[in-house]
């Protein structure tokens, strides 16, 4: 039996991507986080389908939140509005504060979609069956600042003048915190680590008092200005360890994504009956087990790992991937989104091995299927993050993995298309005619 004869005989065809998910919800069960990754930042069909099956786990088996690798303040923002608040009146309205590079992962019409529905369904449902939005991401330094000091400049302005004090000393460099990364780590301007500590503690330390507040939503409004607070001490380490190390970084990085699930969890879980049930939404890269890849050989973890170490069995992960297409995906950092074509899988890569199957999408539970030997690996598997370098494929994209161990079930569409930003892109950029890595085999 051939490898593709080998694949169909064990998968789940998706005749019509987007509908065919009875078997995968069974799969899922009674479980409270599910984690649905993606192959690249950038394709059409990675966000649809991870929509599509969002919904039905909030519709179907009462999930209350997306957890997204996004920025706790934008993401807030959005969340807002899918509950009816704040002063957003469209979906491309919340979704504005996504304006810090790479805008199109969440500007797009994708996200449109899913933002219109969710509100939609909140206004439907029961309080106890309504749904969020929310970023677990450590990005937001400085606008986690001002949301802090805006919490506190209308419930106790006092504190806001301390606040407003500690987080001065970022002052010196401006709007980029990589430059307060570069100093404070070779000790050239002054560090803001004990500032930063101070506040999150002092904040923590009223939490009752302020959660007691007056107020149309006063626990929800403490525990924004708390998880704010936090991601600005642990973005202060982060971008001092990215001078350091990127294992350290990467780290830092990914036990905040799920300090902050944990804090959110407990959150919701504090204001209803029962487990508050979680869809993470992150890079593939973030939510499969690193332990089953060549991160952990490196030193990194990821919050794959986290979860599974810390909810087990209640935990379930997804990821994709897609053998060739387009997707949206920028040359360098801060550059402009271009619609890029993708190269067909790497021959003895998992891409290559599920388009053997010569099928257009297919589903596959990988924990009744561990032990076989085609998943078991290790083999090739592709990442494209926000970058795509095609013309150093192999050393750029690829890792290796074993499949069966970093995921609970993998979702491969053979062939995807660039993901819509909400903002106009570019230009198409020409396929690479060459790959200046060797490819292997």
């Amino acid at each position: 039996m051939g490898n593709g004869e080998a694949i169909r005989a064990m998968t789940h065809p998706l005749r019509e991507v987007a509908q065919d998910y009875d078997a995968l919800l069974d799969w899922i069960g009674d479980a409270e986080v599910v984690l649905i990754g993606e192959a690249s930042h950038g394709t059409h069909e990675f966000y649809r389908e991870r929509a599509a099956i969002t919904r039905r786990l909030i519709e179907e088996k009462g999930f209350r939140a997306v957890a997204a690798e996004a920025d706790w303040p934008d993401a807030w923002r959005v969340n807002r509005f899918v509950h009816g608040r704040g002063t957003d009146v469209r979906a491309n309205d919340a979704l504005r504060g996504f304006q810090r590079f790479p805008a199109w992962m969440w500007r797009n019409t994708v996200m449109l979609e899913f933002v219109d529905w969710l509100r939609a369904h909140n206004r439907r449902a029961q309080d106890d069956r309504c749904a969020g939005f929310y970023g677990i991401d450590l990005y937001s330094l400085h606008s986690s600042i001002s949301a802090v000091i805006g919490y506190l400049e209308r419930i106790d302005p006092s504190a806001a003048r301390r606040a407003r004090d500690r987080y001065a000393c970022f002052d010196h460099v401006g709007t980029d915190p990589q430059s307060y990364g570069y100093l404070a780590h070779f000790n050239v301007g002054r560090s803001c680590e004990d500032a930063v500590v101070r506040q999150l503690t002092e904040l923590l330390e009223r939490s009752q008092k302020y959660a007691a507040r007056d107020g149309a939503h006063p626990r929800d409004d403490f525990f924004d200005a708390a998880v704010n607070a936090r991601v600005v001490r642990n973005a202060e380490q982060y971008y001092r360890a990215m001078f350091r190390s990127h294992a350290e970084s990467w780290n830092l990085r990914d036990r905040h994504m799920m300090e902050t699930l944990v804090a959110l969890k407990g959150h919701l879980e504090a204001a209803g009956d029962g487990p508050a049930r979680i869809v993470v939404w992150a890079h593939n890269s973030h939510l499969g087990d690193a332990r089953a890849t060549d991160m952990s050989r490196g030193g990194e973890l990821n919050l794959g790992q986290l979860v599974r170490e810390h909810f087990d069995a209640r935990a379930y992960a997804i990821g994709f991937s897609t053998y060739e297409g387009t997707v949206t995906a920028a040359h360098d950092w801060g550059e402009a989104a271009e619609t890029m074509r993708v190269r067909p899988g790497l021959a003895g890569s998992y891409e290559a091995l599920f388009h053997e199957a010569g099928m257009r999408g297919l589903l596959l539970n990988l924990r009744e299927l561990a032990e076989h030997a085609l998943l078991r690996g290790p083999r090739l598997q592709r990442a494209i993050g926000v970058i795509y370098r095609p013309h150093t494929e192999r050393l750029s994209h690829y890792f290796e993995a074993r499949l069966s161990q970093q995921f609970d079930a993998m979702i491969h569409i053979d062939t995807t298309r660039a993901l819509h930003p909400l903002e106009h892109t570019a230009r198409v950029a020409p396929l690479e005619e060459t790959e200046t890595y060797p490819s292997g085999a």
